[in-house]
């Protein structure tokens, strides 16, 4: 997302939005929005207000009980690489809300809609079935805003992805009805022109996949002379939903102020992944 800057450099930066859902028997959850603002030399700092406590109980440090924290991080990827394929086997219903606000009030929006499927070899496809003309203040999506939302808005960490994260054991907690175990996430090395997941993710104790996660992808490109180009992602939070079984990315929100120098523009975001449909039959679990 590009802030337009009256000719002055432009730089790229984060956000997400929104109320997160409650979604399941057990636990519904939504899944978190990353779009890319490009702010120029205005840019004086961006202030995360995107609360990813919300439904959290108090962390306990205790140890996983009968494995170790290896065992745990490859028995959840083992499952998370399950999920992984089993959502390529359905389609569903991609719905991108970005609105900035004046005080409580919406004075810009961009809205997409598109059905995403996926081919026999795993290829994935959007159709948009919807879009609005943007009327967004004083900033623009961009290509890599939308990458954000279907990669790491949906993050999945599956097994092959694994050895190239330093996984932290936190503890255990409660979040909303279901138990979990929490693991901080960062890249162990981060490659040019590729960006990666930071952050904190929580784990089904029971099943043994990511039922949250909040944080941003990274790396951010911070220049020091004025007027280049800038690449800061910020903060956001994601749920997922129960589907035939496994837990699918459901909702996500982004709710971040921008602040520049000559003006703050407060962004909202709202991510919704609904009527998952597996191919030849009819809708599964709706968030």
């Amino acid at each position: 997302m590009f802030p337009l800057t009256n000719g002055e450099g432009v730089q790229h930066m984060g956000m997400r939005d929104g109320e997160a859902k409650r979604v399941r028997g057990r636990m519904g959850f939504a899944v978190a929005a990353v779009l890319s603002v490009v702010l120029g030399a205005l840019v004086a700092g961006a202030r995360a207000q995107t609360d990813c406590a919300e439904g959290n109980g108090v962390l306990d440090m205790t140890p996983p009980k009968n494995m170790t924290v290896e065992e745990l991080i490859r028995k959840f990827a083992a499952e998370e690489t399950k999920v992984k394929e089993a959502r390529a086997h359905y389609t569903y219903t991609q719905d991108v809300l970005v609105q900035t606000l004046n005080g409580k009030a919406v004075d810009g929006q961009f809205h997409e809609i598109a059905t995403v499927s996926y081919d026999d070899k795993g290829k994935r496809a959007e159709k948009v079935t919807f879009a609005e003309q943007s009327t967004l203040r004083g900033i623009l999506l961009t290509q890599e805003d939308m990458d954000d939302i279907r990669v790491f808005m949906p993050w999945i960490l599956t097994t092959e992805e694994v050895p190239q994260y330093k996984l932290t054991y936190a503890g255990q907690q409660h979040v909303d009805d279901l138990d979990t175990y929490v693991f901080h996430v960062e890249p162990k090395k981060e490659e040019k022109n590729k960006r990666y997941f930071q952050g904190r993710v929580w784990v089904d104790n029971r099943d043994f996949e990511i039922v949250k996660l909040c944080g941003k992808s990274v790396p951010d490109v911070v220049h020091v002379k004025k007027h280049q180009p800038m690449d800061i992602r910020l903060m956001f939070v994601s749920y997922r939903q129960m589907v035939d079984g496994h837990w699918f990315p459901a909702y996500a929100r982004v709710d971040d102020t921008l602040h520049l120098q000559v003006e703050a523009i407060h962004l909202r975001e709202i991510v919704k992944f609904t009527g998952y449909k597996r191919a030849g039959t009819g809708a599964a679990g709706k968030p």
